[in-house]
């Protein structure tokens, strides 16, 4: 009895240490490169190099958006006009982001978020793990 409630403590302590969802939030700012999808079958996508790279933009009012961007060689980017507008809700301990465009609307779960690493899961069961944006860096000696 005494090993029964040591275990129950143990589990209780482990799933009340996770990270609360709205920590996240203050990550999600920023340029993000994908890094690797994982199907819900498990396969793993892995992408070594990508030439867009998303942009995300989330204001006071936790609402914002999220732009494709190519870099450059000078170390900009080009855009097209075209953006999604997205709304962040905290519910039932989840952090979703709800997107929308002219033609759709759909909504993705932040899994988790820390300053260099950000991962999604989209209504497929697809799970996206991004890697914060680095610039090339070219010199020449």
């Amino acid at each position: 009895m005494k090993q029964l409630v040591v275990f129950a403590i143990a589990i209780m302590t482990l799933v009340g240490c996770k990270q609360p969802t709205a920590d996240y939030i203050p990550f999600i700012n920023g340029y993000w490169e994908i890094k690797e999808a994982t199907l819900p079958n498990g396969v793993k996508k892995i992408y070594s190099f990508s030439d867009t790279i998303d942009y995300i933009h989330i204001g006071d009012s936790l609402t914002g958006f999220r732009k494709k961007l190519k870099p450059n060689l000078i170390g900009g980017f080009e855009a097209s006009n075209d953006a999604e507008t997205l709304l962040l809700k905290i519910e039932n301990d989840s952090l979703n982001l709800y997107y929308s465009t002219d033609f759709a609307t759909w909504k993705e779960t932040v899994l988790s978020a820390t300053k260099d690493e950000l991962l999604i899961l989209n209504t497929n069961n697809v799970r996206y793990l991004y890697k914060r944006y680095e610039p090339l860096s070219i010199t020449h000696d």
